[in-house]
């Protein structure tokens, strides 16, 4: 029998590092304060519930950064991806989950595995405990150790706002006027719901939008940052008339039917939240207006003026460390060695960013002497970010993307496009099976 590793956070990150350590023999103590006490996301008790999309976006290995970080996990055998696999349901060319199954049978899996026990409190580091420690609280850390935290990071602030869109029941959507296609007809056509809009229609959706009540915030909150990736939609349509029409409400790829197959002025995608298919998320309508300017403004939308809610969209704080500082190569706090960090409060950002973090965390814990992955390798490329290439002055939460990469080069010349993407995915894929041969 091997050491106790004490897992404080449930969720992606702290699930997927438990499951590295507990497959190498690995005694697991996992600490979580739900559901003695709750967060403003969470709406379950069960381990890695995805609180915002139930997307782990693009599943291609070939040309996607985020795909080939999937292909990486499922190869040192991901405990997240694997339950994604069995629980997934039509996104088109993306991989995304039935949440409540997914989270299901990562609790189950984890829960029945004899060297896992569980407690149930709001945690605090112990700096005189001798056993290794995982810090995997994630974007939603309480404030007592989240200011603990700070203290021993040094740290100004640790915080930014995060916000999750609507889901609609599917029932309730006027098909009449509404259609399903993937953008480029992508998938297999049903993976999206498409609801347009004219000109006139999107610029009277826009005033309302822009004029609708938000939620306020409390004076301690008022200097905190978004997340560029996940901004309110609110907040982008600030920004100009035309932003949205660039963002989630860009109509190209897309056709009519209802309309001689034209292209819409500007359109809504709503993807499946389940494999029924019974409940729709609203892509990209993350927002921080209040739930009865919500019901008011969305629909405003022409195929959604009846819609039903299953969920109103919301706004919450999330937690993360400026990692070039604190953080060592190995996700060790530079201060408490015996300390490392996993998931989103590293400074990564994404569903899969996080887990793929927390697989690090456990592999880094269970064999001291590993060396981090190639920065060549998606993997490599997103711990190289967070905790030594990433700008200490600028730092902000990043999402994998093949500019993290190493720059390559083809025949003594800069390669750009699709065949770029095909050959950094080539190049990890071999440092990959190079590096696995050390445990």
């Amino acid at each position: 029998m091997r050491s106790e590793v004490t897992i404080i956070g449930a969720g992606l990150a702290g699930s997927e590092a438990a499951w590295q350590l507990l497959k190498r023999g690995f005694k697991v103590h996992m600490i979580e304060m739900r559901p003695l006490k709750t967060t403003p996301a969470h709406q379950t008790n069960l381990f890695a519930e995805l609180v915002c999309s139930n997307s782990l976006r693009s599943d291609d290995a070939q040309t996607n950064a985020v795909g080939l970080l999937h292909h990486e996990m499922r190869q040192l055998d991901s405990l997240i991806m694997k339950c994604a696999d069995e629980t997934r349901v039509p996104a088109g060319g993306a991989l995304a989950v039935n949440r409540t199954d997914f989270a299901a049978k990562i609790t189950q899996t984890l829960k029945e595995h004899p060297l896992f026990t569980l407690e149930t409190r709001e945690a605090k580091l112990d700096l005189e405990q001798t056993n290794p420690v995982i810090l995997a609280t994630g974007p939603l850390t309480s404030d007592k150790l989240a200011d603990q935290l700070k203290s021993l990071t040094n740290s100004e602030s640790l915080h930014f706002f995060d916000a999750i869109a609507p889901i609609v029941y599917t029932e309730s959507i006027d098909m009449t006027q509404a259609w399903y296609q993937s953008r480029y007809d992508k998938g297999d056509g049903t993976d999206y719901l498409n609801c347009p809009l004219s000109e006139e229609e999107y610029n009277t959706f826009l005033d309302a939008l822009l004029n609708g009540k938000k939620v306020a915030f409390k004076e301690w909150e008022q200097n905190t940052p978004y997340f560029e990736g996940c901004l309110p939609i609110e907040v982008m349509a600030e920004r100009g008339r035309q932003t949205l029409l660039f963002g989630p409400m860009k109509p190209v790829g897309l056709r009519n039917p209802h309309d001689d197959n034209r292209r819409p002025f500007a359109v809504i995608q709503l993807r499946k939240e389940n494999k029924t298919g019974t409940l729709m998320n609203m892509v990209g309508f993350q927002t921080k207006l209040t739930y009865g300017a919500q019901k008011e403004v969305f629909r405003l939308i022409p195929a959604l003026q009846n819609a039903e809610f299953a969920r109103l969209g919301g706004i919450h704080r999330n937690t993360f460390v400026c990692g070039p500082k604190v953080l060592d190569s190995k996700l060790s706090l530079k201060a408490f060695p015996s300390i490392k960090l996993a998931g989103q409060i590293t400074g990564c950002e994404g569903y899969i960013e996080s887990a793929s973090i927390g697989l690090l965390a456990g592999l880094f814990t269970a064999f001291p002497d590993l060396t981090p992955p190639p920065p060549e390798t998606a993997l490599g490329a997103l711990l190289n970010h967070i905790t030594n290439t990433a700008n200490e002055e600028t730092f902000q939460p990043m999402n994998i993307n093949f500019g993290l990469f190493p720059e390559i080069e083809f025949q003594g010349k800069k390669v750009k496009g699709r065949d770029r993407k095909v050959l950094y995915t080539q190049r990890a894929a071999q440092k990959l099976n190079v590096w696995k041969q050390n445990f």
